[in-house]
């Protein structure tokens, strides 16, 4: 049978949209919003409506009807701490993130465009693997401060997929596999997993582990406190130095990668440098999953638009190859991860758990 899924994506000032047979994508489209139309909603959850609206309207503009989806998948935002898995989407999920007590992010709206759409029809919501996946190990929660707990926030969604990927490849179950997967994009999250659970990772979003092309990664903390409280910075300018405006952006004035390449390759030692420092970085990182798994690594897995870039790779694989083999996939798709995660439940492989 030909299951039709629509898959959603938001982000920051664009919304992904894809349509999948099965697990062959039939469209696929990025739907850009005017930043000052957006900045006008006080709240992120405020914005549903408005995008609902953008994406029914691409998809009529395709010639897509509505009524032939078997389901709606939406990427899911910051929930409270879950296992992995594909959740269909029920009025306790949509309650939280109205209230959204862990943060105000894009991804939020996953859900909520997910249900109102599917409910439209009468077809099934989910979401699948969202950043607030939680599989650590309590060991892996403490700090030297009894005040603050390691949090898991992660790019849950394609470490899973690429897991899975990574998994086939080697002709195993991921469920029998030991791997550190090292998603570097726009943040970088690496992850220790452990027969398929991530039992330890770096907070990707907090100023946790390796810097990355805008996010500062972990920082002396005492430097940091004298800078809070020097009375030169706003809390939201130490923030925007963590997320946002840190990393290679802070060095570079820049997080694209083309440019740095063109940037190292027509000379600029300082760029070759600084992006050699984030290299060395997630090199530490990856060798810090490795005492978490006590050596015990089948593979170490490179996803990401990061991956994409030979440097890049090179520079990590001549510090961690001694650890395991090293497997490289790159970019990152999350619309098909999304889709897959749907189709599993609507062919029975999977039950969709409950959000409670």
């Amino acid at each position: 049978m030909a299951y039709n899924i629509l898959a959603i994506n938001p982000g920051s000032t664009s919304t992904k949209l894809a349509v999948f047979e099965n697990n062959r994508c039939v469209f696929n489209v990025s739907v850009k919003h005017d930043a000052k139309e957006i900045v006008a909603f006080k709240r992120i959850i405020d914005q549903y409506e408005f995008r609902e609206k953008a994406i029914l309207d691409n998809l009529e503009k395709s010639g897509i009807e509505i009524k032939s989806l078997n389901a709606v998948v939406g990427r899911g935002g910051m929930l409270k701490p879950i296992e992995s898995g594909t959740y269909a989407v029920n009025e306790a999920m949509i309650e939280y993130i109205k209230k959204a007590p862990r943060g105000e992010h894009a991804s939020n709206l996953g859900c909520v465009l997910a249900k109102t759409i599917g409910d439209r029809i009468g077809a099934p919501s989910f979401i699948v693997d969202p950043v607030a996946v939680d599989e650590m190990e309590d060991i892996a929660r403490y700090t030297g401060m009894p005040e603050i707990r390691r949090d898991s926030l992660f790019h849950a969604l394609n470490q899973k997929a690429v897991a899975l990927k990574a998994a086939d490849d080697l002709g195993k179950s991921y469920t029998d596999l030991n791997l550190i997967i090292a998603h570097l994009g726009g943040g970088i999250s690496v992850g220790a997993h452990q027969k398929g659970r991530v039992i330890d990772v770096n907070n990707a979003l907090d100023g946790d582990g390796p810097m990355s092309p805008e996010r500062s990664g972990s920082v002396p903390m005492g430097p940091l406190y004298k800078m809070v409280f020097s009375g030169k910075y706003t809390l939201e300018e130490i923030k925007r130095k963590n997320y946002g405006q840190g990393g290679l952006v802070a060095y570079l004035g820049t997080n694209d990668g083309q440019t740095i390449e063109r940037r190292i390759k027509s000379g600029d030692e300082h760029a070759k440098f600084i992006f050699s420092v984030m290299c060395y970085q997630i090199a530490k990182e990856i060798g810090s999953c490795a005492a978490v798994l006590k050596g015990d690594v089948d593979a170490i897995v490179l996803t990401g638009g990061v991956a994409y870039d030979k440097l890049a790779v090179g520079l990590i694989k001549e510090r961690v190859d001694f650890i395991s083999r090293v497997l490289v996939y790159p970019g990152e798709d999350e619309m098909e991860a999304l889709a897959l995660g749907a189709l599993r439940v609507l062919k029975g492989d999977q039950t969709a758990k409950e959000y409670v």
